[in-house]
C-alpha cells in the first residue's frame, strides 16, 4: 500500500482523487486437506491435487475521488469484502496496486483491536492508537466517544463482561471519532438495537456533509440507493457496472434473477399435470409482445398456464413481493368473485392489474392453484418477475401523487 505520488483531479468537478484501485486481482488456496495428518500425507506434488485457487477479485479498477459516497454491491462471494480489505491494507492483492492518501478507519470487523482482559477505557486507547490516533488525541475525542458509546458506569469494566451489544457500540464510538479522511463500512450499520442504527446513520450522513469519503458494503439495497451517490456493482470478482446506484441495483437485481432462472423451478410431475399443475408464468406490460420494465401508468399483464386431465371450481392466487421477499399484493379468482373453467388440457388465466402503484424496482411473482376443496394442487415460488421504472420523486413500494402547498402565515 502506497500514497498517492502525485494530486490527481476528476476533470468534471475538480476533486481530488483519495485512492486509486488498479487492476486488482486476488487470489485465495482452498485447501481439500482440513486436518494436520491429511496435509503431512498430501506433502509435495501430491499435495497440489489436495488445493485450488480461488480468484477472489479479477482485474479491478477504480478511481476513487473525494468526498463521495460509493457504494459495493454484489451477491455472497462476488468480492465486496475483499476489495475493500485491499483498499484499507489490510489484504495484500496478487497482482495490480492500491495506492491511496489521507487517514483511513476500517469499520470492517468491529472490535477486532479489542482485548477482552482489558477496560473499556483501556480498549478506548488501545484501538484508538492501532487506528492512528496520538495519546493526546484520544484523550481530546475521549468523552464523547464514551457519550457516543453510551456504556455510562462499565467503561472501567473488563470489556468480556460487555453484552454484544455494549462491544459494538464502543468498537464504533472509537472509529468514527479517528477523524477519519476515508471511511470503510462493511455491513456494519445493521448492528445494535434501533436507536443506534440511527445514531450510525446520522453520524454517516454528518461524515458525507463534511466532504469525507465512504466507501460502504451492504446488502440493503434500499440504503444503498439512500445514502451513496455512486455505486460499483461486483460479480464473480469482476466489475461488472459502475455508476448511479438506482441503475447499479437494477443490474444487481437482474443478474439475481438470471441466476434465479438458471437454477431454475422444480418440474411439475406427471401426477400434478394430471391433477392440476401451472405449467408457464409470464409477467408482461399490457399490450407490449416482450417482458420489458413496466412504466408508470401502464397495466401489467400476469398469464399462468394450467394443465390437467380434468379440473373443475380451481382457484387460482397470485402474490407480488419485493426483493426481500415482502408481501407487497395478494389477490385471486375467488376473492375477484371469479370461477375458472373447466381445465381440460391446458388453459390460460390472465390476470390484468390496472395501472398498478408500484415504486420503482424489481417484483416477484408467486403462484398458487387450489382445488375446489381447498387443497393446495401446485405452488410456484418467484415463478416471474418483472421491473417497474424508477419514480423520479420518491423511493418506496408505492406511486402516490404528491401536491406540495406552501402557506403563509
Amino acid at each position: 500500500m502506497s500514497q498517492l505520488p502525485s494530486l490527481s483531479t476528476r476533470p468534471d468537478d475538480a476533486r481530488p482523487e483519495v485512492a486509486r484501485v488498479e487492476n486488482v486481482s486476488k487470489r485465495f488456496t482452498i485447501r481439500k486437506d482440513s486436518s494436520f495428518k491429511e496435509r503431512i500425507v498430501t506433502l509435495g506434488r501430491a499435495g497440489r491435487r489436495h488445493r485450488k485457487d480461488f480468484w477472489a477479485l479479477r482485474g479491478v479498477t477504480l478511481d476513487i475521488y473525494a468526498g463521495e459516497t460509493i457504494g459495493l454491491i454484489g451477491h455472497n462471494g462476488s468480492g465486496k469484502s475483499t476489495l475493500l480489505k485491499a483498499i484499507g491494507g489490510i489484504i495484500e492483492p496478487t497482482a495490480g496496486s492500491v495506492r491511496r492518501r489521507g487517514r483511513l478507519a476500517a469499520l470492517l470487523e468491529l472490535g477486532a483491536g479489542f482485548h477482552p482482559d482489558l477496560t473499556g477505557r483501556e480498549n478506548i486507547f488501545l484501538n484508538a492508537a492501532v487506528l492512528g490516533l496520538s495519546r493526546q488525541e484520544t484523550e481530546l475525542q475521549f468523552d464523547d466517544i464514551v457519550a457516543f458509546a453510551a456504556i455510562g458506569d462499565f467503561i472501567d469494566t473488563q470489556v468480556k463482561f460487555y453484552s454484544s451489544g455494549m462491544y459494538v457500540r464502543l468498537a464504533f464510538a472509537v472509529a468514527v471519532h479517528t477523524d477519519p479522511d476515508i471511511l470503510l463500512v462493511d455491513e456494519v450499520l445493521a448492528v445494535g438495537d434501533e436507536a443506534f442504527q440511527r445514531k450510525c446513520m446520522d453520524r454517516i450522513r454528518e461524515f458525507q456533509h463534511q466532504g469525507r469519503t465512504i466507501i460502504l458494503v451492504s446488502h440493503s439495497l434500499d440504503q444503498v440507493v439512500d445514502l451513496c451517490g455512486r455505486c460499483v456493482l461486483l460479480n464473480d470478482g469482476e466489475v461488472v457496472f459502475d455508476g448511479a446506484p438506482s441503475l447499479a441495483v437494477g443490474r444487481f437485481r437482474d443478474l439475481l434473477e438470471q441466476r434465479r432462472v438458471a437454477e431454475g423451478a422444480p418440474a411439475s410431475t406427471p401426477e400434478q399435470r394430471q391433477l392440476g399443475a401451472i405449467t408457464e408464468v409470464a409477467v408482461r406490460p399490457a399490450g407490449r409482445d416482450v417482458s420489458d420494465t413496466v412504466h408508470a401508468g401502464e397495466d401489467v399483464e400476469v398469464r399462468l398456464s394450467i394443465t390437467a386431465e380434468h379440473l373443475e371450481g380451481a382457484v387460482c392466487r397470485i402474490q407480488i413481493d419485493d426483493t426481500m421477499g415482502q408481501k407487497v399484493f395478494v389477490t385471486g379468482t375467488d376473492w375477484l368473485d371469479d370461477s375458472v373453467p373447466v381445465v381440460e388440457g391446458q388453459r390460460d388465466v390472465v390476470f390484468s392489474l390496472k395501472n398498478p402503484a408500484l415504486g420503482g424496482g424489481k417484483f416477484f411473482v408467486n403462484t398458487t392453484l387450489i382445488d375446489s376443496s381447498g387443497q393446495v394442487l401446485h405452488a410456484i415460488m418467484q415463478a416471474a418477475s418483472f421491473n417497474m421504472e424508477a419514480d423520479p420523486h420518491a423511493i418506496g413500494h408505492l406511486r402516490v401523487d404528491v401536491d406540495v402547498v406552501f402557506d403563509q402565515f
